[in-house]
């Protein structure tokens, strides 16, 4: 479902600021593969997501979403087949757009647009019957401002949104990271459900060791850019956040205390 062939990404080249991003990473995700993705600060792995989603144009290598390379696109042409959810609330949503709105513009996302009302009876009903599923009460409240929603609420519209169209990848990049951890354990949960329920293939980014070791199907660790640990199955479920410090620290060559609180 999702490929990435020898990516390369470095910022402000040939300047005194110059990093490498991505050093020649090779990745294959299988249709409904769930992949928590962690590493320390500056690993790359928020750059990947970026990359996948054509925020930045890559330096060299391609990016191939259900066997179509999507290289040269654009972001707002790969958003039909990309669905995205963000660190901050505040991203995901239109603030001074309605609750319906919001989900009007999610679920048109790859479609053409005309100049017909702009949410129909039967577009209610669908919005109504999704926002119960997130089970905070927003279906009796699709003509409220976004704006007037809790943080964890926007998130989870946002997330709601995003896998409102079914995207052939979703990507979470430490989507609960800004949230407190009632309301974070709330929409993992949601996030489990969704991806569950449509059979997403998604990348989550997360600092968390115990999610990553918990959700998802494979887990993949980055260190300067490159991908230095990829375990899936059986072997994942018997990883202990023990064995994933002890990785860390083996890659990163005695740097691991300044990265301990990245990854707590």
């Amino acid at each position: 479902m999702l490929e990435l062939k020898n990516v390369r990404k470095t910022f402000f080249r040939r300047t005194i600021n110059e990093k490498k991003a991505l050093d020649g990473i090779s990745l294959k995700v299988a249709p409904g593969d769930f992949i928590t993705v962690i590493g320390g600060n500056g690993a790359g792995k928020s750059t990947a997501l970026n990359l996948i989603a054509g925020v930045y144009p890559i330096d060299s290598g391609a990016i191939l979403i259900d066997g179509k390379n999507v290289t040269r696109q654009p972001d707002y042409k790969r958003a039909a087949y990309v669905g995205r959810v963000f660190q901050d609330p505040m991203m995901g949503t239109a603030a001074d757009m309605e609750i319906e709105e919001n989900l009007a513009m999610a679920y048109r996302r790859g479609k053409r647009r005309g100049l017909s009302w702009g949410v129909t009876h039967k577009e209610k009903e669908i919005y109504h019957e999704a926002l119960k599923t997130l089970e905070l009460g927003l279906e009796e409240r699709m003509t409220a401002r976004v704006g007037l929603l809790s943080g964890g609420q926007r998130q989870a519209l946002t997330l709601l949104m995003a896998t409102l169209q079914k995207p052939k990848v979703l990507l979470l990049d430490e989507h609960t990271a800004a949230l407190d951890p009632k309301t974070a354990a709330k929409v993992l949960h949601l996030t489990e459900e969704l991806v569950g329920k449509h059979q997403l293939t998604s990348l989550m980014v997360t600092h968390n060791m115990k999610d990553a070791i918990r959700l998802g199907n494979r887990l993949i660790m980055m260190h300067e850019g490159q991908i230095i640990y990829d375990v899936a199955g059986e072997a994942k479920k018997k990883l202990k956040v023990a064995d994933l410090m002890a990785k860390f620290e083996e890659a990163s060559g005695g740097e691991f205390a300044n990265d301990r609180m990245m990854l707590a």
